[in-house]
């Protein structure tokens, strides 16, 4: 057989583009591999600004790259990070411009922990590093809230629990209710949603988030970031009462004050009240006590002044003018003794001559001459009388007048040097001496600093 014969019979051969190889192995890989689950070894990972997530999955003899696009990391609990062990579900594909077959991921699970959970640690600690469970940023409960407000299920027992407590506690107290779903699709934006509502409208001073008890998954609303970041952005303080005693959420690492449960969260509201009426009561104890102490020291000052020597001075010269008045008061009693013997004597003869004359003439005479004696010495005696009163009148005006307190009053001060003498003349302190001034009220601790004899 001749040669030429011999290339008849070869196959006819078939030449591909790149491009047509390709995406024919594409086509393959995708029909052959549709649906299949990955495990390994995260590296590489980047997230990049489209919000496309790329990252390498490998073991200890191959690699393959993946990629997972952003409307599937929308609902992802977790992000995958460089050497986290996981599991990865897609198809299978080829990046033509590079020709590299990779996987197109839809759904990550981690190896040997919950995607819940790992996404709970991963929120985490990105929340705590930038801040926002520090506790200088946490505000402080108001003392006396006049308005409580409460975002939680309006059917659940978080409510029954909460306003069994406030009105056991305090009857009157007001609250208002947001109502939200604590569970499934939408509720984190509800609760949002409340929490913006409080903030904008100020119609509480202090707002409590609860829920009841759950499993990871019932309470993982309040582990969306979401929630925490509104939490974190409220003006007003916020109270969690999420779950039971052991179940931490971030709404709780975030908040202002976080409860044990909704029952407890109710109580420390209620308690910040109870505390403020105890600071009262202690302030008015402490106030009672300063003012005995103030009117004990006051009562010890007036004593003093008036065993000052000032005073006694005072108290003797108008114990002078008593002393005075009494004398004069005894001299007067003695006149009017004196007069009224003397009219007796008077009367004694008249009644003895009276029995040697005519009785009935000489007893008109006489009882005329009574009469107009009696007048006289009534108004001799009135006049003395006047006399003394004016007489006392005069000298107590004089002591008003001379009264170191009268001089006080019309702005005038008494100056004492240190040993309590009174001060008349510059020379008889030295700049730099202690002096004290007594005013018509008070008294006042001076220093020399000046002095001027004129």
């Amino acid at each position: 057989m001749s040669q030429s014969s011999l290339f008849d019979l070869a196959p006819e051969r078939h030449i591909w583009k790149v491009s047509e190889i390709t995406e024919r192995i594409g086509d393959l890989l995708e029909n052959a591999f549709p649906d299949v689950w990955i495990e390994g070894e995260v590296s590489n990972y980047h997230a990049a600004q489209s919000g496309h997530l790329y990252f390498t999955l490998k073991d200890a003899r191959s690699q393959i790259r993946c990629v997972c696009f952003r409307d599937q990391v929308r609902g992802l609990k977790f992000r995958p990070e460089d050497g986290l062990h996981i599991t990865v579900r897609g198809s299978l594909g080829v990046y033509e411009p590079r020709g590299e077959y990779q996987v197109y991921v839809s759904h990550i699970e981690p190896v040997g922990l919950g995607a819940l959970q790992l996404a709970f640690e991963q929120l985490k600690k990105r929340l705590q590093d930038e801040g926002l469970f520090d506790e200088a940023r946490k505000k402080p409960l108001p003392i006396l809230p006049r308005c409580i407000g409460v975002v939680t299920s309006p059917t659940g027992a978080a409510i029954r629990d909460i306003l069994r407590v406030l009105k056991r506690r305090f009857a009157n107290l007001h609250v208002q209710l947001y109502p939200v779903k604590v569970q499934g699709e939408g509720a984190a934006a509800e609760i949002v949603a409340a929490l913006r509502h409080f903030n904008r409208a100020k119609l509480a001073d202090v707002v409590i988030v609860a829920r009841g008890g759950g499993s990871l998954e019932d309470l993982w609303v309040f582990n969306e970031e979401i929630v925490a970041r509104a939490i974190a952005a409220s003006e007003i303080p916020v109270i969690t009462g999420i779950g039971h005693e052991t179940d931490f959420t971030i709404a709780d690492f975030v908040a202002d004050l976080r409860a044990p449960t909704p029952s407890a969260a109710a109580e420390i509201v209620v308690q910040s009240r109870q505390e403020f009426e105890r600071h009262i009561a202690a302030h008015y104890r402490d106030l009672v006590q300063q003012m005995r102490y103030l009117l004990s020291e006051r009562r010890h000052r007036v004593r003093d002044l008036q065993t000052h020597r000032g005073f006694r001075q005072l108290e003797l010269l108008v114990r002078r003018r008593h002393q005075q008045l009494d004398e004069l008061s005894s001299s007067l009693g003695v006149v009017l003794r004196l007069k009224l013997a003397m009219a007796r004597q008077r009367m004694t003869r008249s009644g003895a001559q009276l029995a040697s004359f005519d009785v009935r003439a000489r007893a008109a005479v006489l009882r005329r001459l009574i009469e107009q004696r009696g007048e006289a010495l009534r108004v001799r005696i009135d006049r003395a009388l006047i006399a003394k009163r004016h007489r006392y009148e005069k000298l107590k005006l004089q002591l008003e007048e001379r009264s170191p307190l009268n001089l006080l009053q019309r702005g005038y001060a008494i100056a004492y040097d240190a040993s309590g003498k009174v001060l008349r003349s510059p020379d008889q302190v030295a700049v730099g001496d202690d002096i004290s001034v007594r005013l018509a009220r008070g008294q006042l601790d001076a220093t020399v600093r000046r002095k001027r004899n004129s």
